[in-house]
């Protein structure tokens, strides 16, 4: 065989080889590139929506560590923990030898990941802040995984979705409302957490969107004074009020009179994977309850 068909021929297998192993790089939530020199097989994910995300972009199959609460889908259960979306046990992460780490900007400890990014484990921070960013995550992971076919399917499906809701409440009547985090003491969100997002998606306003604090300490006087319409609330069980009692003995607050304390799936809207959108549709149909319960139209703010 001549040698330089030969020579034509390994460098032909060089270059294909190159080609097939071509660094994937994507942004991140914090607007880093991350980077991969191959499709990632074994994923360490620091947070129970990273998770979800992760299965819905077709990878659970890879993740070999994930943290407390990681509950869903039921497969992610078996997966081994590696600690709490607050505490994480960084000699169990390195003897898992990931090859990428899924991480809560907010909710990791910055101390222990910074030990762990000084290994050169790659790290892909996952903080989706509109509704629209979670089909973009799933894509996003799909790409770092190599299973854009599933990853860019769910996204589809879920923009598909979240069209479908922004249709159909775009013009609805404003509706002021009150979402409390926990009631001891009562906390809330501002206007950029995912979740105002979603009020707003619903046509509602969060009467507190405009606090500095993502999630600040609020007092009972200052939720009186917005007498907001509606109040709402994420419980794990349906049949829970979330601590929202505790408004009852207002007789004059707005929400109180028209009966409209809700309380609504906390996994679907505490966490800004997947299923949030889901959980989008059910905060839609309480704000339409609480429209069907005027008396006629509150005056506008």
């Amino acid at each position: 065989m001549n040698k330089f068909f030969v020579a034509a021929l390994a460098m032909s297998a060089v270059l294909f080889a190159d080609v097939a192993h071509a660094a994937i790089s994507v942004k991140d939530d914090g607007g880093n590139t991350v980077t991969l020199s191959k499709p990632a097989q074994r994923i360490i994910s620091l947070a129970p929506h990273a998770t979800e995300l992760i299965f819905a972009a077709g990878g659970g199959d890879r993740i070999v560590g994930t943290v407390g609460y990681s509950d869903y889908p039921a497969a992610a259960l078996k997966i081994p923990r590696v600690g709490s979306h607050q505490q994480i046990d960084v000699e169990r992460i390195i003897a898992l030898k990931p090859d990428l780490l899924v991480v809560w900007l907010h909710g990791n400890s910055e101390r222990q990941l910074e030990h762990v990014r000084k290994l050169g484990i790659p790290f892909y921070f996952s903080e989706p802040k509109k509704l629209a960013d979670i089909p973009t995550s799933i894509e996003r992971l799909g790409m770092l995984m190599g299973t854009e076919q599933q990853a860019n399917k769910v996204a589809a499906a879920e923009r598909t979705e979240l069209a479908r809701l922004t249709e159909q409440y775009r013009n609805r009547p404003t509706v002021r409302m009150f979402y409390q985090v926990w009631g001891k003491p009562v906390y809330t969100l501002n206007g950029g957490n995912i979740m105002s997002d979603v009020i707003r998606l619903c046509g509602g306003e969060n009467v507190f969107a405009n606090l500095a604090i993502p999630a600040p300490v609020v007092t009972t006087e200052a939720v009186l004074l917005e007498n907001p319409e509606v109040m709402m609330t994420g419980d794990r069980q349906a049949e829970k009020s979330g601590g929202l009692e505790i408004w009852k003995q207002y007789k004059n607050l707005l929400a109180v009179k028209n009966d409209n304390l809700f309380s609504v799936d906390a996994d679907l809207v505490n966490r800004a994977g997947p299923r949030l959108i889901e959980g989008a549709a059910m905060v839609c149909e309480k704000l339409e309850l609480a429209r069907s319960r005027r008396s006629n139209k509150p005056a506008i703010r």
